[in-house]
This record gives structure tokens, C-alpha cells and sequence, in this order.
């Protein structure tokens, strides 16, 4: 369906061509319409389907723009992710200069928030752990919110955030909706449902061939002591100027982003213990082409969107399945041809084997050959 088919503000209808969309996809398509009717909802959809539409639309919609009470709620798992909401619902309410957003998370000084907060925000985008800390702090008054919406609410329940999640809708007592937008319906997902919404409209978006990404996939036999020296080789004989490698622990992170620095790589960082200053310096140099190499970890990556990386490295056989999908979807966007690569131990094999079948990836088996050229297939033992 066509936006311009569709009944909505002439802002919004402007503000969409602006961000030069013209189609809605399966998500946005199957979801706004029980959202702007007033209807709980549960959705699962692969990352980048575009559900920020999908759910920001109907909150515009339905906003009353002459309060300054708040009155929709967006929680999510990372800075990054509501950093990256907050900034599509700016882009989607360009034309509407009334509406007020704010986006609440750890790592920027709360002084900053406290004077956004008194402007009176219509809508807050939060992570949990802010949010609560703003409510023990009384500086945010949550009693106008109708509409809650979690996105990617596996990962964030996942986090160890269900209580802070389960306190922060008990306070709602005026909720009207709550949509849950999932990569996964994990038992928490379905507990928080079975809690807090009632007879939900489940939607189901599946990968459609023409909208998965376009990722060649390969694995490569490695051991410890080879490990680095593979990895940069497979940068350098490619010519890979935009990569990202990731990695299972913060530790792994900054000793591998050393590792590459001596090796005159243009190299940086992305883990937890990160300022925001520091993460939001770092991912503009990324963004800019400043680093050719962006090493981080799973939940210091959530909410990244860089449309042109060439190539995406498991230098960790992911701890999920559900990392590795999320992972290998930072290249190939866009309709762009990518490439991932996972390194692994001869003890990693089994795990690798499982989890290329669960995810029903296509994955080739290459090795180094006596030029140090990558060649298909395993190597043959000696």
C-alpha cells in the first residue's frame, strides 16, 4: 500500500515523503491500522522492517498537540536504540512544531533532561533504568500517558530489565495501549502480555526474500594464535574501508581494538563502560568514514544504523542465534550486496553447525591457501 493512499494528517503525510518513503512495508502496513484504532498489539518482525513507523505514525496521530502532558511512552534496551527512535519521531513530526519529544537514558548528565522535561514533552522515548530513575526523582510525570509501546521487548526483558519494565506499567493507570514490537516472542514477551494487554492483535512479519538482506556468508577454521593475523588479512586483501567486528565481552572489545591499532589499523571501540559522549564521538567518526574498523559489542551496537558497511566480523561465535542474525544484518542494508564472516575454533564447530541450521543461513566454508588468498571450502589436514 501506498502512504499517499492512506488517510492520515497532511503533516505526516508530508513529513513521510520527506524521509522519501513511499511504500509501507508489511509491518507498518498491518500495524498502524489496529494502532490508530485503539487496539493492543504484539508483533513479531526482523529488525530493520521499519517499525518505528509502524508505531510512531499512530502516536502522532493520535497526540494531542495543545497539552503539554505526556502522553505516550516508547521504552527501549539501549541509548542507542532510543536515540535512534527519537530521532525518526523528530523526522516524523518535522512539520508538526507543537510536538515535543524527549529521550531519557544513562550516560548524558540528568540536568539536561530535567530542563527537557519541564518543557513538557508529549512523548518520551526512555530506557528503563533512566525512566526509573527520573521516576524516584518525581521529575517526570507519567499520569497523562494512554499509550506505551516496547520496542525490541525481547532484548530489553532479556537485559534484566522485567522488573523495572513490570513497575513502570504498574504505575500507568491510565493506559489505554500497549504495543510490543519483538524480533522474538521469548516467554517474558508472553508474560508481559498475558499481564498487561487485552485480547492483543498478534502480527507476524516474516522475511520476505526481496527485503532480506543480500549477505554472502563464510566460516573460517581458526585458532587462537592465528586469529588476529586472519582477521586482518581478510580486511587488507579485500579493501574493506567500512567494517564492523564483533565481539562477545567488553574485555575482548578494547584488547582486540588495541591489538588492530598497532597493527595501523584506523580502529575504535564500542562497549558498555563507554560515555555517551565518548560512544556518540566514536559512532560519527564511524558514520563519517573517519574509522575504517568499528570493534563492539552486541549491546553496544543495538540501534547503530550505518546503511554502507562492507563487511561484518563474528570474531566470537555469537553467545545466540538471535545475535548472530542481528549482527550479519549491519551490511547488506539498503539493498546494498554484503559480506560476514564468522571465525571459529575447532571447538566452536558443533555449536557453529547448530546455529547455522536454526537460523537457516547459507554459510561457505573458505581457508587461507598457501598465497593467503581465501579459497571455498575446509582445509585439508596436513
Amino acid at each position: 500500500m501506498l502512504y499517499s493512499e492512506y488517510e492520515l494528517p497532511t503533516e505526516l503525510h508530508r513529513a513521510v515523503e520527506r524521509m522519501g518513503f513511499e511504500e509501507m512495508t508489511e509491518i507498518q502496513e498491518k500495524a498502524i491500522p489496529p494502532m490508530l484504532a485503539g487496539q493492543d498489539i504484539i508483533a513479531k518482525a526482523p529488525t530493520g522492517t521499519g517499525k518505528t513507523c509502524a508505531f510512531g505514525i499512530p502516536l502522532l496521530v493520535d497526540l494531542n498537540r495543545q497539552s503539554n502532558k505526556t502522553q505516550s511512552l516508547i521504552l527501549a534496551p539501549t541509548r542507542e536504540l532510543a536515540q535512534q527512535i527519537a530521532e525518526d519521531l523528530e523526522d516524523l513530526a518535522h512539520f508538526m512544531p507543537q510536538v515535543h519529544i524527549a529521550c531519557l537514558y544513562g550516560g548524558q548528565p540528568i540536568e539536561k533532561q530535567f530542563a527537557r522535561l519541564k518543557k513538557g514533552p508529549q512523548i518520551i522515548v526512555a530506557t528503563p533504568g533512566r525512566l526509573m530513575d527520573h521516576m524516584q526523582r518525581r521529575s517526570v510525570n507519567l499520569t497523562g500517558v494512554t499509550r506505551i509501546v516496547l520496542d525490541e521487548a525481547d532484548e530489553m526483558l532479556d537485559m534484566g530489565f522485567y522488573k523495572d519494565v513490570r513497575k513502570i506499567l504498574d504505575s500507568l493507570k491510565n493506559k489505554k495501549q500497549l504495543g510490543m514490537f519483538s524480533a522474538t516472542i521469548s516467554r517474558e514477551v508472553m508474560d508481559i502480555g498475558w499481564l498487561y494487554q487485552r485480547d492483543p492483535v498478534e502480527i507476524t512479519v516474516q522475511p520476505v526474500e526481496d527485503s532480506r538482506p543480500n549477505i554472502k556468508q563464510y566460516s573460517l577454521l581458526t585458532t587462537g594464535r592465528n586469529k588476529l593475523a586472519d582477521l586482518a588479512a581478510i580486511i587488507v586483501n579485500n579493501n574493506y574501508e567500512r567494517v564492523m567486528v564483533f565481539c562477545n565481552t567488553k574485555y575482548t572489545t578494547a584488547m582486540l581494538s588495541n591489538q588492530l591499532a598497532r597493527l595501523n589499523f584506523n580502529v575504535d571501540c564500542l562497549h558498555g563502560d563507554l560515555s555517551q559522549k565518548e560512544r556518540n564521538a566514536i559512532m560519527a567518526n564511524f558514520r563519517d568514514g573517519k574509522l575504517k574498523v568499528l570493534v563492539a559489542t552486541d549491546v553496544a551496537a543495538r540501534g547503530i544504523d550505518v546503511d554502507d558497511v562492507d563487511a561484518v566480523f563474528n570474531y566470537d561465535v555469537p553467545p545466540s542465534n538471535e545475535y548472530y542474525t542481528h549482527r550479519i544484518g549491519r551490511t547488506g542494508r539498503a539493498k546494498r550486496e554484503g559480506v560476514a564472516y564468522i571465525l571459529y575454533m575447532p571447538d566452536e564447530a558443533k555449536r557453529l553447525k547448530e546455529m547455522v541450521r536454526l537460523t537457516r543461513s547459507n554459510v561457505v566454508p573458505v581457508h587461507f591457501n598457501k598465497e593467503r588468498k581465501l579459497v571455498d571450502g575446509l582445509a585439508e589436514e596436513e
